[in-house]
């Protein structure tokens, strides 16, 4: 009897499931377990799947989406903002890894063009991954997470030409620039012609298919736009990829972008997938067992040798030693990107298979190695960066003489969203607070609105200390992360055993481990949320206020043990972007030269971008409200309210007009 055709196709899904259980279980990145995948099943290992034809070009599509989705989240004002880390420091990474990689090639007797495309694919550093380790340990918005942020967008926009480049470094030398330069030529009148026509036809064209109200008619007409303009691109000689990044760049100018996101992000996975599980398969494993000290002088290469090159150009560029090796450690490892160009090189024949299969299997390593080394890296910084322990101090000053007058004050760690809504409800009761938190923009903009916050980590006993933790009259956990609640609450309880510590956290699941560490209280959002629903609920059935009272306070004073455990179902999942679009602070000063000076409020009429004027504070006055004739001064600092879009608008308005 012959196989059925869904024989490979069985394996393929059956190993692929197993597999990435197993990685997220060990917090792996799925990527990683693809790439198992294929190199297991692949013709090299176990033969389960044939490498063939069909399969590669379905695997491409996933380069295709993965494009897409980079030019979906292209934005000209943030790159403009960052503009120094992404053009500077990111721009400089770039090419400093793959020069000094193509130049060593050369010293292997390997054709510059070969190492200059392998150097191209070295440069890259995970993004997935990198995004992920440094939000799981709260540094992204620290001094190195910057920095590794502005990298990585820099690298994405770099996959650009080194998709043109790439197939163009295959020609003879005497025809290389010749090539090099029309291939230039084409893609700036292809872009001319997309972006002019793409920017007038693609808002009303989304407009007229949104307007039939048909979730299918949309999602059709992402797949035609996006493959469309890909293939326009290919026409022109281009690669696919390029069409897509264009297509993604152009939709998201409008209104649709965020839909579309959530609309192709199951293709782009699912795709994405299958194009790593190809990668694994052309993975050959006697040949790498037998190339195993090349593929150690790669790891070198991208470990040791990428973070102090990344290190070294951070320096230059004016950051310490501690944030630019910190900055290194974060992204001292290859990336998908790499795997992107890798493949396209091979598909060019342009790297010789020892140092194509060698590259592969070091990239994979390097990933592997990354999270071992952010979680090591901090005692790493302060053996190899002596001035790091200088700035702790420093830093330490400035937080103990901001605290220096703080008496019976409450200890606020972190001001996010909660942590500011109880500093406002503590200074109507006159009771002050002194706030820590690792966001250096949301410090600066709430300092300069005159609100009692500072830079640091408040699980670091230092920190707690210079804070006036030995003054203090409570402290409070603002943040749910109940790893570092509980170094807090431990660091507390050691130096002011009877300090009240309050804990919030997001459900019922850590109550009795942070009781037991010490937490004074622990409030559950979800359980306060539903006290509340049942409160209003239950006044509005009748029930004397004096009954609901009790009963709430009944529910607390028994740890939510009423309410606690519930039926879960398959929509219970919490989305970290469903605050991306509501309204935020944002403070705003007004130097020398800005539109808005010598502007009354009514004359701006901010209300029509959706913006609204909390409050303004002049020099050393308090903060205070304004009405529509009070006339701006150079100087004054502003407080909005409003939606990002709506701020970055009102923003541009009172600067620059």
């Amino acid at each position: 009897m012959s196989a059925t055709p869904l024989a490979p196709v069985l394996t393929l899904l059956a190993t692929a499931v197993v597999t990435v259980v197993l990685c997220r279980r060990l917090k792996w990145p799925p990527m990683l377990g693809y790439l198992l995948v294929g190199l297991a099943i692949g013709p090299h290992a176990l033969a389960l799947i044939p490498s063939d034809e069909a399969t590669g070009h379905l695997a491409e599509f996933g380069i295709v989406f993965l494009m897409f989705t980079l030019g979906l989240e292209f934005n000209l004002a943030r790159l403009y903002s960052m503009k120094r880390i992404v053009f500077g420091l990111g721009a400089a990474q770039v090419i400093v890894t793959a020069t000094l990689l193509a130049g060593l090639m050369q010293l292997a007797a390997v054709p510059f063009s070969a190492g200059l495309a392998l150097g191209a694919a070295l440069a890259m550093s995970s993004t997935a991954m990198v995004s992920k380790l440094l939000s799981d340990r709260n540094e992204m918005n620290t001094p190195q997470g910057r920095n590794a942020f502005g990298i990585l967008l820099f690298q994405d926009l770099a996959v650009v030409p080194f998709l043109i480049i790439i197939p163009v470094l295959g020609q003879p030398p005497e025809v290389l620039w010749r090539e090099l330069g029309f291939a230039g030529l084409t893609i700036a009148a292809v872009l001319l012609l997309l972006l002019k026509l793409g920017q007038q036809l693609m808002r009303p064209w989304f407009n007229l298919v949104a307007r039939q109200h048909s979730s299918e008619l949309f999602m059709l007409n992402v797949l035609l736009v996006t493959l469309g303009i890909a293939w326009i691109t290919e026409l022109a000689g281009l690669s696919l990829a390029l069409g897509a990044f264009i297509a993604g760049m152009l939709i998201s100018e409008t209104e649709y972008r965020y839909q579309v996101e959530d609309d192709i992000r199951p293709f782009r996975d699912l795709l994405l997938g299958l194009f790593f599980v190809t990668v694994g398969m052309n993975l050959n494993l006697q040949l790498l067992l037998q190339e195993w000290w090349r593929i150690l002088l790669l790891v070198l290469f991208l470990v040791p040798g990428k973070i102090l090159i990344i290190a070294g150009v951070a320096r230059l560029f004016g950051d310490t030693p501690g944030t630019a090796l910190r900055t290194g450690f974060a992204l001292g490892q290859g990336g998908e990107f790499a795997f992107v160009l890798l493949a396209l090189a091979a598909g060019q024949q342009l790297i010789p298979t020892p140092f194509l299969q060698s590259a592969l299997a070091a990239v994979i390593v390097s990933m592997l190695i990354t999270p071992i080394l952010l979680q090591h890296s901090d005692k790493l910084v302060l053996r190899l960066a002596s001035s790091e322990w200088m700035n702790m101090a420093a830093s330490l000053h400035q937080i103990a003489v901001r605290s220096m007058a703080a008496q019976k004050h409450v200890i606020l760690c972190g001001y996010g969203r909660s942590g500011q809504s109880l500093g406002r409800i503590l200074a109507c009761e006159n009771i002050p607070f002194f706030a820590l938190d690792l966001d250096p923009e949301k410090v600066r903009e709430a300092s300069a609105a005159g609100e009692s916050v500072v830079f640091g980590n408040a699980a670091k006993r230092e920190v707690l200390l210079a804070a006036g933790l030995m003054r203090a009259q409570a402290l409070v956990v603002t943040y749910s992360d109940t790893h570092s609640a509980l170094q807090i609450i431990e660091t507390v309880h050691q130096l002011r055993p009877g300090l009240p510590i309050i804990v919030r956290t997001t459900d019922d699941h850590d109550i009795e481990k942070l009781r037991a560490a010490g937490a004074a209280e622990v409030v559950a959002e979800i359980m306060e949320g539903s006290l509340m629903l049942a409160s209003h609920a239950l006044m509005l059935l009748g029930v004397p206020l004096n009954k609901v009272v009790k009963r709430i306070r009944e529910v607390r004073e028994s740890r939510y043990e009423l309410i606690r455990g519930f039926y879960r179902g398959i929509s219970e999942e919490f989305d970290e972007d469903s605050h991306q679009r509501q309204a935020r602070l944002h403070t705003l000063l007004l130097s020398e030269g800005a539109h808005a000076i010598g502007k009354t409020l009514g004359e701006l009429d901010l209300a029509r971008l959706h913006v609204e004027i909390r409050s303004i504070r002049r020099r050393n006055q308090p903060p205070q409200t304004a009405a529509s004739d009070f006339t701006l001064q150079n100087g004054d600092v502003l407080v909005l309210l409003g939606e990002p879009e709506g701020l970055a608008a009102a923003e541009d308005l009172l600067l620059q007009g």
